[in-house]
């Protein structure tokens, strides 16, 4: 090791090379990485989601969970069943073991459930899927007082704009009911003209399709023939023809039944601030970067809004690259601002040449590592930035004791290549294994296991990169930027404000001198002097400290509260329930919270709302599914349900803390019957 250090700092060509590498790395890699809010990991869940129209969650249970379930236990690999049986809906999520062939077990459950021959006629096929990472991005709500059809046209088309967009192919539309063509037929019509019902569904079904018809071959090449008659509004299928007479009349459909162009009956509803909306889902897919979708949709909606419709709203809702945007934020801040302190702390005592090759050493640590981030599969995410911030205040450490151990073995030597030499070797050994032991301190969490060992174990990867390119840098680099130059080592400054500036030095370094020697070095005499007492004293701390901790005086929190930017009010009925009547109580949420929403306004004139936008939904719970950054786990959809988020203005903005918030705004709804 030493032989190498000295090697390196004989020869900075090959150091400023190095050094040229890892930043050159560094920079290219920062273009490839994926921008997402959480690790994509592969979770080790399976749903087996059945749909049993029109039954009661206790007929669910019966004729199907319980069945299904029969089926998955004792399957090889798995752990642990879990099944919920609501109305009209059957979600049972198996839990694998670690470490298993989620692929492999997915076709033995596929397999398991395909045996089962007794489910009621009217249930629908199970859907088996692996639950995965919610990929999701942002929300686009499209509201406005306007016809259903004219809705989900509009949505339709921003939509299709969305994914048409460069770095975005993923987007669905969310809360609109799907078309549905209904065709009643009379039957005292039926008799009049001598037909049945199955005439009129078999004349129906002959008549509504596409058919090939083969190809001709001419002498200008080949011809492709195709009949097109499917039918897909409702005036098309009034002419289909029921019966072709002789004379040449026709009796057609629209004689005998009544077509309506409408949408399936649901008890789904949506409203985003008190106007009819639905939500267009923007999801991440492969590389793509959660921050530059954000962006290009906002841009988009910024393009868009003044072609719109009268009425027709756009809003981006629930942009979870905000979180991603600030940490990333928070993390430059952060090096920014710990590169220019270091800097100016060194140079109170060393030369600015030294304070600022010291510092240049986190930059260089942390691009190391982020050069090492595509070939180890990792991701910016808000876990490897978290990672990078807790390790900003490490990485410095190795570069701050080689430069000053190195300015003293120069100033005491005068010898300016063979003092960095020196000052870095001599270290080498307490340097090395502080970083060897912070390493082990981080360790740990790569054997965590599960999923969210798969998901943490970004963190010890990051900080251990860091902290050996740290080492690196400070070995290998440091000593040839310390140990070569044009200014000889004691040469006098010559311009009038380096003279100053030396003098300031001169002042500070003579104070903390006499702060060592007068004050702190008389201090440790007397403490080692009487080492009994000074032991006694660690101990006395060390129990007042445990008593405090063991006596509750001293809170252990795992994680910190901290005051979220939503509040979400759920709302689940008596099964049956009409959906009118869950409406009805949701309507009564909210002129509580619009309540409440003027008197909090009201104590702040001028300023900007406590609530900029609410989203109502009647027959679902959409949060239930969003909390949780699995897909398929939740989220059923029936008339008894309804829920409400609200998003709440910046702490800045507001002075009541978003726990009172919720709670007048709970008794300012009071009790609901039924809920």
């Amino acid at each position: 090791m030493n032989q190498a250090i000295a090697w390196f700092a004989r020869n900075h060509v090959a150091a400023n090379l190095m050094m040229l590498v890892i930043v050159g790395s560094g920079i290219a890699a920062m273009p490839r990485l994926v921008q997402e809010l959480v690790p994509d990991i592969e979770l080790e869940y399976v749903t087996v989601t059945t749909i049993y129209p029109g039954a009661s969650p206790s007929e669910v249970e019966a004729s199907i969970t319980n069945r299904v379930e029969e089926q998955l236990e004792g399957l090889a690999g798995v752990k642990q069943i879990s099944s919920t049986s609501a109305e009209g809906t059957s979600a049972v999520t198996v839990q694998l073991e670690a470490g298993e062939d989620v692929r492999r077990r997915l076709d033995d459950i596929r397999s398991a459930v395909d045996v089962v021959d007794s489910f009621p006629e009217e249930a629908e096929e199970p859907e088996i899927k692996q639950v995965e990472i919610d990929r999701r991005v942002l929300l686009v709500s499209v509201s406005g007082s306007v016809d259903e059809f004219a809705l989900k046209r509009i949505g339709q088309r921003v939509r299709d704009d969305i994914v048409a967009l460069p770095g975005i192919s993923e987007a669905e539309l969310t809360g609109a009911r799907e078309y549905e063509l209904t065709v009643e037929v009379s039957e005292h019509d039926l008799r009049r003209f001598g037909i049945t019902f199955d005439d009129v569904v078999a004349a129906v079904r002959s008549s509504s399709l596409d058919l090939p018809g083969g190809s001709i071959k001419t002498s200008a090449g080949e011809v492709l023939l195709r009949a097109v008659g499917q039918a897909y509004e409702g005036n098309e299928f009034e002419q289909i023809a029921l019966v072709n007479r002789r004379d040449g009349t026709r009796l057609t459909l629209g004689d005998v039944a009544t077509v309506t162009d409408g949408f399936e009956e649901s008890d789904q509803l949506t409203r985003f601030d008190g106007e009819p909306a639905l939500m267009i889902q923007v999801n991440r897919a492969g590389e793509q970067k959660a921050i530059a979708i954000s962006d290009a949709v906002r841009s988009y909606i910024d393009e868009t809004r003044a072609f719109l419709p009268e009425g027709i709203t756009l809003t981006v809702w629930n942009d979870e690259s905000t979180v991603l945007a600030d940490r990333l934020n928070t993390l430059v801040r952060n090096a920014r601002g710990g590169f220019v302190l270091v800097v100016l702390i060194l140079s109170l005592f060393l030369r600015l040449r030294l304070a600022f090759w010291v510092s240049l050493g986190v930059p260089i640590a942390f691009l190391g590592a982020v050069a090492l981030m595509p070939p180890l599969g990792m991701t910016i995410n808000f876990i490897s930035l978290m990672a990078f911030i807790v390790v900003l205040g490490i990485v410095v450490d190795d570069a701050i004791v080689v430069g000053e151990n190195t300015h003293t073995e120069q100033q005491r030597t005068g010898e300016k290549l063979a003092g960095a030499i020196r000052g870095a070797q001599r270290i080498v050994v307490p340097v090395t294994f502080g970083v060897l032991t912070t390493i082990a301190a981080f360790a740990p969490l790569l054997f965590i296991p599960g999923p969210m060992g798969r998901m943490t174990r970004v963190v010890p990867i990051i900080v251990i990169c860091c902290l050996l390119f740290s080492l690196i840098e400070s070995m290998f680099i440091l000593p040839a930027h310390l140990g070569h130059g044009r200014k000889p080592l004691n040469e006098p400054p010559s311009r009038r404000v380096s003279k100053a500036w030396r003098r300031f030095q001169d002042r500070v370094a003579g104070g903390l001198s006499n702060l060592i020697e007068n004050r702190y070095g008389p201090l440790l005499e007397r403490a080692m002097a009487w080492r009994y007492l000074t032991i006694s004293i660690g101990l006395a701390l060390l129990l007042v400290t445990s008593g405090l901790t063991v006596g509750g005086h001293l809170k252990f929190v795992f994680i910190e509260e901290v005051e979220a930017d939503f509040i979400v009010a759920s709302l689940t009925m008596a099964p049956g329930t009409p959906a009118t009547e869950t409406a009805a109580s949701v309507e009564r949420m909210e002129a509580a919270l619009e309540a409440l929403r003027e008197e909090v306004d009201a104590a702040r004139p001028g300023g900007p709302t406590v609530f900029p936008h609410v989203v109502a939904s009647v027959g679902s719970q959409p949060m239930q599914r969003g909390q949780s950054p699995v897909r398929g786990r939740s989220g059923s959809s029936a008339g008894n349900l309804g829920q409400i988020q609200v998003e709440v203005a910046g702490f800045r903005d507001r002075d009541v803390p978003v726990p009172e918030l919720a709670r007048r705004w709970r008794e300012g709804v009071g009790e609901i019957a039924g809920a």
